[in-house]
């Protein structure tokens, strides 16, 4: 590869900056000070080492790059522009952080193509790379061969003194060293200032004896800000090193070549002004217009369009020969990438009738994990350290460890704000994998912000949530969720399906499944306790959200709508007020987000406008669901903490029965 000259490399590096200074400048809004500190590593990384295609963003063996200081986007912005990568213009780059713009104030995966994933909550990004380095690490150990490596790229990324703070990135960066990712390389944007100031007044800990005791490979550039052959060096020598990630603490200065607010807080947040640009300008000698980008640059920086279409054409003849060698796994690994599912893959899920024995729902969860990973080799995923709780073991495979990546049983330990991240990751590498993270249902409380980014940058994952109610008992109020399907429900583009037994625990796999193949989660809350088999519950019933699972001749008096391990409790109330004389209909709601989805004419025939007489009934808070009961309905559902009992216990002291059920029905009735 051709090195640029070193004027021409000066060129290039503060052509990244003045990009950054004057978009934000413009847009009086945005981050300058990493850009300009950071464009040197960045300008090494991408010019010298990383191997992509401008030309087409979605090639699969393209190295990742993650930026996980994402305030500091126009760094990313500026790099997309100049190596020629169509989703970025200049056009664009005036633009920034303006309403329908590609340049929005944090990296979008779903907004600008070779953006890999979202970030700008801090530390989220580098746990996604810890997910991208996993996908990669997996995918190569099942489908290279000794004569043809189809999959064989790294995963790099730029984090800052916020990342390093976060408690996200040493939940993460902990798991990468114990399972020994030697393709995944971190550069530390180490430059001492974050919002409040000089890190020092929060932040002294020696992060590279942090990152040594987490397994990984630490080396220490002294000087970024002009030391290019040092930078070069070290990627060389994390290159090198293929039994454990690296980190490269890169020590830059923040806003470099900003005479007076370089080295402050003033210039990590907001624009420098004009004063202090056109002073920027002369200290650094750019003496071009803004958005102006020598003609020189442009020449240099965008040899990596040739470059990448080079990229691409080896690995294409790579593969063709591995196809025809290979013609069963290429056909599998097509499939994957391509995001497509086998014909069939979901026959095999389990369908009950009330004879059958009553399980637990984390139960059929496990039994739909193991039918569907059996036809499902993309299927990968485990729990916080709840395995045998959660069930979200696959009988037969291995455990995912250093050196036995092909396996698909991930252990993520008691971290589970690191593995939604990193299961986000996965989802987002381009591979076709369908990541599962579990835990019980209240610690999504500690993963919230990793759930939440699964739905804004479009990761399809299957977050698997057990114990999902006060039937779980002996553990108390800490361990029992009230508000959190309701919060869960409040994000956009998760959808939520608590299922009432068997049949509709397979719909909601059957849903979950589809959804990640749509690039879309699904969060799936199952019980502790075992629930009984209903007659009438479907698995195209749970597609729908909501669904008539007991009905009456004519009008009903009452209608009951039930979600999980309460649904059954609206069966046995039903029977009881029809043998009183009244007209009752029970609903099954799994998911209320599929059913809001589902047309005014479909929505009316399950709930009538004219029956005002309605019910809820869930174990958990009474948030959302006078939406469904309206004005003249009400709820049975729960407000306060649990406590500290047996599961069914609790159930009944919280008036989860059935004659509680009734007597809340009578009382409406009059």
């Amino acid at each position: 590869m051709a090195v640029a000259t070193k004027s021409l490399e000066e060129l290039c590096i503060n052509s990244i900056r003045f990009l950054a200074v004057d978009a934000i400048e413009k847009s009086k809004s945005g981050h300058p000070g990493l850009p300009m500190g950071a464009a040197p590593m960045a300008f090494v990384l991408w010019d010298s080492f990383m191997r992509y295609n401008p030309k087409n963003p979605k090639w699969f063996n393209r190295d990742r790059f993650v930026l996980s200081a994402g305030h500091g986007c126009m760094l990313q912005y500026a790099l997309l522009y100049l190596t020629g990568y169509d989703s970025v213009t200049i056009e664009d780059i005036k633009q920034f952080r303006q309403w329908g713009s590609r340049t929005p104030g944090h990296p979008e995966n779903f907004e600008t193509a070779g953006v890999e994933v979202t970030t700008g909550p801090l530390g989220q990004g580098i746990a996604n790379a810890v997910g991208l380095a996993m996908a990669e690490a997996h995918m190569a150990a099942k489908y290279n061969k000794p004569d043809a490596k189809i999959v064989d790229h790294y995963t790099y990324v730029i984090l800052g003194d916020g990342c390093n703070m976060e408690g996200i990135s040493g939940e993460a960066a902990s798991l990468a060293g114990h399972y020994g990712l030697g393709k995944l390389i971190a550069l530390y944007d180490d430059n001492h200032i974050s919002i409040d100031g000089s890190t020092d007044v929060a932040f002294t800990e020696d992060v590279s004896k942090r990152f040594e005791s987490y397994g990984w490979h630490v080396l220490h550039v002294e000087n970024g800000n002009t030391d290019l052959g040092a930078i070069a060096k070290a990627i060389e020598s994390a290159k090198a090193v293929t039994d454990k990630p690296t980190m490269i603490k890169v020590t830059t200065t923040i806003g470099y070549g900003s005479p007076n607010k370089q080295n402050t807080a003033g210039i990590h947040g907001a624009a420098l002004g004009a004063d202090e640009t056109a002073l920027t300008r002369k200290n650094l000698g750019w003496d071009y217009a803004p958005f102006e980008i020598p003609q020189d640059v442009l020449t240099h920086t965008r040899k990596a369009v040739e470059r990448g279409a080079g990229y691409e054409a080896e690995w294409n003849k790579t593969f063709a020969g591995y196809k025809a060698k290979y013609p069963t796994e290429a056909a599998t690994f097509e499939r994957l990438i391509s995001g497509k599912l086998p014909e069939g893959w979901n026959k095999g899920l389990p369908t009950y009738t009330p004879e059958d024995k009553g399980l637990p729902t984390r139960k059929h969860s496990e039994n739909c994990i193991n039918k569907l990973a059996a036809v499902l080799p993309e299927m990968i995923g485990g729990s916080a350290d709840l395995t045998h709780s959660n069930l979200t073991e696959i009988k037969g495979e291995g455990d995912f460890q250093k050196g036995q990546y092909q396996n698909r049983n991930v252990h993520f330990g008691v971290r589970e704000h690191g593995m939604g991240a990193i299961c986000n990751g996965m989802a987002l590498h381009g591979s076709g994998l369908i990541p599962y993270g579990a835990t019980f249902l209240i610690f999504t409380d500690y993963m919230r912000a990793a759930i939440r980014l699964s739905a804004l940058s479009e990761a399809g994952v299957i977050w698997v949530m057990t114990h999902d109610s006060i039937g779980q008992g002996e553990d108390g109020p800490t361990h029992q969720p009230i508000e959190t399907l309701a919060s869960l429900r409040a994000i956009p583009n998760l959808t939520v399906i608590r299922p009432a037994d068997g049949n509709e625990c397979s719909g909601a796999y059957t849903v979950a499944i589809e959804k990640a193949k749509a690039n879309a989660p699904t969060l799936l809350a199952f019980t502790r306790q075992a629930v009984p088999n209903l007659a009438g519950t479907s698995i195209e019933g749970v597609k729908k959200g909501g669904y008539v699972l007991v009905d009456c001749a004519g009008t009903p008096d009452m209608i009951f709508i039930g979600t999980g391990s309460e649904v059954s409790l609206c069966v046995d109330a039903a029977k009881k007020l029809t043998a009183d004389g009244k007209k009752v209909r029970v609903v099954s709601m799994p998911s209320t987000d599929l059913f809001d989805a589902q047309d005014a004419a479909y929505k009316e025939s399950v709930l009538p406008k004219a029956v005002t007489k309605r019910l809820s009934v869930e174990a958990a808070s009474s948030f959302g669901w006078h939406k469904y009961v309206g004005t003249d309905g009400d709820t049975v559902s729960i407000d306060t903490f649990g406590a500290s009992a047996p599961g069914g216990t609790c159930m009944k002291e919280f008036g989860f029965s059935v004659d509680n059920v009734v007597a809340k029905a009578k009382a409406l009735l009059g």
